[in-house]
Parts: structure tokens; C-alpha cells; sequence
């Protein structure tokens, strides 16, 4: 037996649900002020540093600029290491990877000098 069925099918007249756009609308801010805060709440927060990684408050400028200037030259030769590992594009992008490292540590040499000039 064949059952005609129209193209798309007919709506059910009757629903249980009424559609009230204020109501759609009020639901909706409700789930995205719950969800996401507004830009005052954020500011409102009090800002509380995640203690697992810190810096010494009493470490001078001069200590954490060597230990930069130290950890870009580390950095620098592991990309060095790496890039006698690669050929093409990959070796090409690490080589400009260490160029930006080196001059970040010229950078960071640069302050030191400026904080304690050489005699």
C-alpha cells in the first residue's frame, strides 16, 4: 500500500510549545551572560597569578635579563641542533626561527649594556 507523504511534510497544527520571540530572546541573554562574563566582570575580578610558575619579585633587571640573554642561547643551539636535521621549507623556517632568537638575545644584550655599561 502507498502512503502519500508531501514534499517537505506538513506541520503538526498544534504544538505544545508557543513561540514568544521576547521569551527566545531573554533565554538567550540569560545563557550568554552565564556563559560568557561581561567586560566589566572580567575587570572586576581580582587578578591572582598562578603561583606554579613565578619569578623571584626581588630578582634585579640585570639577573633576569642574563638569565634571558642565557635561555635565547640555549634555545639557539637546539635550533641549531635541529636544523642540521632537516632539508627544504622545514630547514628554511627553523633557520628564520633562529635569526628571531638571535636577535632577541642582541636585543637583550643590548639593556644589559644600558644597565651596567662595559668598561
Amino acid at each position: 500500500m502507498f502512503k502519500v507523504t508531501p514534499n517537505p511534510p506538513d506541520p503538526d497544527p498544534v504544538s505544545p510549545y508557543e513561540f514568544d520571540s521576547n521569551k527566545l530572546n531573554e533565554a538567550a541573554e540569560r545563557a550568554l551572560d552565564f556563559h560568557f562574563p561581561s567586560i566589566t566582570d572580567i575587570k572586576a575580578t581580582p587578578r591572582t597569578p598562578n603561583s606554579l610558575f613565578t619569578v623571584d619579585p626581588a630578582a634585579t633587571t640585570e639577573t633576569l635579563v642574563v638569565y634571558l640573554v642565557e635561555t635565547l642561547a640555549s634555545v639557539d643551539v637546539m635550533v641549531h641542533h635541529l636544523v642540521d636535521l632537516l632539508d627544504g621549507g622545514s630547514r628554511n623556517a627553523l633557520l628564520g626561527i633562529s635569526n628571531s632568537i638571535m636577535l632577541a638575545e642582541l636585543t637583550a644584550n643590548r639593556v644589559l649594556d644600558q644597565i651596567d655599561p662595559p668598561e
